[in-house]
């Protein structure tokens, strides 16, 4: 192809499509700002089930449940931008053969569609319709739950992961009495290997907070948590935090290739199974080439970073792969929590100081190279290493664990 014949395609893509966006979360949001960011001159819709103007999430967990904020409305001019918004509209199904989604106002027709849906927390089983039994994912969900720590009530958390821990922090700020229970034998038992997660049981106890692992949650009652053994823990209220699965019923029978996790299987450029629809964010997995394996990533950075691929992708450039370093972050117990890069149980970990105290960080070696970092406390490791884990440099262990030297003396 001459250049002059990628020009004329470039500019076709700019232009002359409607580009629709089912979700208004970061990933979707992000996408419609990267389109017109780079160029993108056709029609922009952004569609998005919540009625609010959309919104960061990040903050819920925090400011907005501690009633430090009223909201976290993303500082978008979308009409500047020319990005139409649809609010409070519910996808409900998608006919690729007809180019059009099918959305509670109505069918939206498109030329190319982007799946930004997310992910939904996975409700206890047995809990839905329990009166003081709630969910954090959205900013309703937040304002709910504002005026119970206003009110310090007593708090039963179930669930030891990523969420459970920052809501139990936000709580125990407020002055709240806060039981955890989980049924695993230690915190982000899902996330972390048992040496280095064991560490964080401890922030529970040093809070004020009740961390109960090897509990099962039998069923919950109004006013209490019964647990396997028989155990009534008394809950004024109770936020459940086990995890989240892709929002992508809606898509059954599209012929959208869903994944084990019933997320939205698409390839090195986001692209999914069916002609002209793309998926980003937490509602879709991707092939690494970095780590060799399909990575399915829920967290803050991938729904800001990915969207750049996609619209990429859309508006015609030289076909642009995703392959990040993933990266997340988390405030608990007065600790700030960074990870990046990705680990398997093969791995060798490797300690750069005291777990027992305020910071410390692990890391993770496959053949020498530095793979996945986790720093407690020690943002300049998370820095250096997050470089040396895109540079791909064999590292010296001897160095690595040597908490006094930088990381990027480390390198081989």
């Amino acid at each position: 192809m001459s250049e002059q014949t990628r020009a004329q395609v470039r500019a076709q893509g700019r232009t002359a499509r409607r580009v629709v966006i089912v979700g208004a979360g970061m990933a979707g949001v992000q996408t419609a700002v990267a389109l017109r960011e780079q160029g993108f001159t056709g029609d922009v819709t952004l569609i998005g089930a919540e009625p609010h103007q959309p919104y960061d999430r990040p903050p819920l967990s925090k400011a907005v449940l501690l009633g430090k904020a009223e909201g976290s409305a993303f500082d978008i001019d979308f009409e500047a931008l020319d990005i139409e918004l649809r609010l409070g509209c519910e996808a409900l199904g998608l006919r690729p053969g007809d180019h059009e989604l099918d959305t509670e106002a109505g069918p939206v027709p498109y030329d190319v569609l982007v799946l930004a849906t997310g992910a939904e927390p996975i409700q206890l089983p047995g809990s839905e319709g329990v009166p003081g039994v709630h969910l954090l994912r959205t900013l309703d969900d937040a304002e709910r739950l504002r005026p119970v720590l206003a009110q310090q009530h007593d708090i039963v958390v179930v669930g030891a992961g990523w969420i459970g821990a920052e809501f139990a922090t936000a709580a125990r700020e407020a002055g709240c009495a806060v039981t955890v229970v989980e049924a695993a034998d230690r915190p982000l038992a899902g996330a972390l290997p048992a040496e280095v997660a064991a560490p964080m049981t401890a922030w529970y106890t040093d809070s004020g907070a009740s961390l109960r692992t090897h509990a099962r949650v039998e069923r919950v009652e109004p006013g209490a948590v019964v647990l396997d053994d028989g155990t009534r823990v008394p809950a004024g209220a109770v936020v459940v935090g086990i995890g989240a699965r892709p929002a992508t019923a809606w898509l059954a029978g599209s012929g959208i290739e869903l994944g084990a996790h019933r997320e939205v299987v698409a390839d090195s450029h986001l692209r999914t199974s069916v002609p002209d629809v793309y998926a980003v964010g937490d509602c879709a997995s991707f092939p690494s080439g970095r780590y060799e394996e399909r990575l399915l990533v829920h967290h803050w950075d991938n729904a800001l970073q990915a969207p750049r691929t996609v619209a990429a992708n859309i508006i015609g450039e030289a076909p642009v792969a995703y392959d990040p370093v993933p990266y997340f972050w988390s405030e608990q117990f007065g600790r700030f929590v960074q990870y990046v890069g990705h680990h398997a149980p093969a791995d060798t970990t490797i300690w750069r100081g005291d777990p027992s105290g305020a910071a410390w960080t692990v890391c993770w070696l496959r053949e020498s190279r530095l793979v996945a970092l986790l720093a407690v406390g020690r943002p300049r490791d998370l820095a250096q290493g997050r470089r040396l884990i895109e540079a791909g440099m064999p590292m010296n262990p001897d160095i690595l664990a040597d908490p006094s030297r930088p990381l990027k003396d480390a390198t081989a």
